[in-house]
């Protein structure tokens, strides 16, 4: 069983790490957030990915910032509240018929608002690689 959640979580981790790839490139997906996620996936299945990912000269200063406390960027900051808030107003008023469904998904985009937003922000990038 623990194999199984190691490799569900390498699939994950890299699930989020192409996401994060794509965000380099692409203006509507943050790079840091999902970065993050590849590395908080990676720690728990595997040392060697998450070393490699921690050492990569175009990844590691992003969870580096992060961890260090230095913050996200504001940019990563706007586009995940944005993306946030469009892909659970769109669930809540098109998808969920259940109220306490709604109530509930708007009280975790809330949350998770507040979360990323009472994080530091970036004032310095390391390096200055797409959208963070």
């Amino acid at each position: 069983m623990e194999q199984v959640k190691k490799g569900l979580l390498i699939i994950c981790g890299t699930i989020s790490l192409v996401l994060g790839l794509l965000g380099i490139v692409l203006p509507l997906l943050p790079t840091t957030p999902f970065l993050l996620l590849a590395a908080a996936c990676y720690v728990r299945s595997s040392r060697k990915l998450y070393q490699w990912l921690l050492n990569n000269k175009y990844f590691g200063p992003y969870i580096e910032n992060y961890r260090a406390g230095k913050g996200i960027p504001l940019r990563a900051k706007v586009i995940g509240v944005s993306l946030l808030w469009i892909s659970m107003g769109y669930t809540v008023i098109f998808v969920i018929p259940l109220f306490a469904i709604k109530v509930l998904l708007l009280l975790i985009a809330a949350y998770f608002t507040w979360f990323i937003l009472k994080q530091k922000t970036l004032k310095k990038q390391k390096h200055s690689v797409g959208n963070m």
